[in-house]
């Protein structure tokens, strides 16, 4: 895939219903619920890429805003990240009817999230 361009973002929020009227109003977003095994709702921006909200787990230090880069191999883009020196915060998992994602941090601790849809 040329460039592997920005596929998606993701907000984890204390409280969803209290960040969905922010940004909303913000915005002019509406949201979507996904049918998964987690509260997820899909962000929809009116262009893409989209987005989508969950709770902030208790792992997770502090509410944050992730991106997700496309990629043609996952397994080949976190083998070669971490062979530059990236640390894998999250491996390779699968999206039920969608895809994989994974996540790692560059050397200064940037998370960078990295998705490879199914074909």
């Amino acid at each position: 895939m040329a460039g592997n361009p920005l596929c998606h973002f993701e907000l984890c929020v204390n409280d969803i219903d209290k960040a969905q009227a922010f940004f909303s109003k913000i915005f002019d977003w509406s949201f979507e619920k996904w049918e998964g095994p987690v509260r997820y709702d899909m962000v929809k921006t009116g262009a893409e890429p989209g987005g989508g909200m969950m709770k902030k787990t208790d792992e997770m230090p502090h509410a944050c805003l992730s991106v997700y880069f496309d990629v043609d191999d996952i397994d080949a883009t976190l083998k070669k990240a971490e062979g530059a020196g990236a640390t894998i915060v999250v491996p390779k998992m699968e999206i039920p009817d969608m895809g994989w994602h994974g996540m790692f941090t560059d050397p200064e601790g940037i998370p960078v999230g990295v998705f490879q849809a199914k074909k």
